[in-house]
């Protein structure tokens, strides 16, 4: 069927009654009556020549036909729905948000209550990686990482502060009590911080972790002493959970916002705004402890 041709109302109303499974859902989803989207099916029908629904009205099921349509209408619909918010720049919606996983959990989530105070017409949807940013493969309209320049191409970085690290523990009993803990994302954390610092690694095997997060749970239940940045750990360490003895060094990252290049959007612009903010904030109440003598 030629595009001209397509019936687009009544394909958009069996896609909607398909995917939710109840025709009361879908009219309430395009904001039209039952009954709309009841002649809107059977239209649908009439066009295609094949039944797409059969059943008793509150019990219906998928024909053949009908399954094998809806795959494809559920794509379509969801590659203009995408196409769409590409190109639109409105100051409400969703912002769909990468960040890296622990700097979410530490620092971004427990901030983010304040953003949606003032802007709660813009959804935050938050994805939790720390892969390279990839834009047009991901469809990210900005990521949070941590780095240094050049950034990647294809990307605009906004820097938010820069990075320090240093050992973190449950108790003041040194670096020769405890054994190194370690995490498979960022694996040269300790031999980073010695090269800086001057120091060796505290004696024993290292304990390796999965996940960053996991490292500082078990830094903090005692298990070992891990190289911590001091966003993630600044509220461990202020309320005593954690204590740092050797205070804090400039790692030589940053953390950064990243967007696609050009001007962005106004709902990412207005949360750059905002997290510059925090940023600026966070760097003005809280700053890392420095090295102790």
């Amino acid at each position: 069927m030629k595009r001209s041709r397509l019936p687009l109302n009544a394909l958009r109303a069996f896609e909607a009654v398909g995917r939710l499974g109840r025709m009361t859902l879908a009219a309430e989803e395009l904001h039209v009556t039952h009954g709309a989207v009841s002649r809107q099916v059977r239209h649908l029908e009439e066009v295609l020549g094949v039944p797409l629904l059969e059943g008793p009205r509150n019990d219906w099921h998928l024909t053949e036909a009908g399954r094998a349509l809806l795959p494809g209408l559920r794509t379509a619909f969801e590659g203009i729905e995408g196409a769409v918010a590409q190109v639109a720049d409105s100051p409400t919606g969703p912002l769909d948000l990468s960040c890296i996983g622990t700097f979410a959990m530490r620092w971004l989530i427990p901030r983010l209550h304040r953003f949606q105070g003032r802007y709660p017409d813009i959804e935050v949807r938050l994805a939790s990686s720390d892969r390279p940013v990839d834009f047009a493969r991901d469809g990210f309209d900005l990521a949070i990482r941590v780095g240094r320049s050049p950034w990647p191409q294809g990307v605009t970085a906004h820097p938010l502060f820069p990075e320090h690290f240093g050992p973190v523990q449950a108790s003041g009993r040194g670096l020769s009590g405890a054994p190194p803990l370690r995490s498979r994302t960022r694996p040269g954390a300790w031999e980073d911080w010695c090269a800086l610092s001057g120091e060796k690694p505290p004696d024993g095997p290292p304990v390796e972790y999965e996940h960053f997060f996991f490292m500082l749970e078990a830094a903090t239940g005692g298990l070992g002493t891990a190289i911590g940045p001091w966003p993630h750990v600044v509220d461990d360490v202020r309320s005593g959970r954690l204590v740092a003895p050797r205070g804090f060094l400039a790692s030589g990252l940053d953390y950064a916002a990243l967007t696609r290049p050009g001007k962005p959007r106004r709902r990412v612009a207005l949360f750059l705004e905002w997290l510059r903010e925090e940023a600026e904030r966070f760097v003005s109440d809280f700053p890392p402890p420095g090295c102790d003598p």
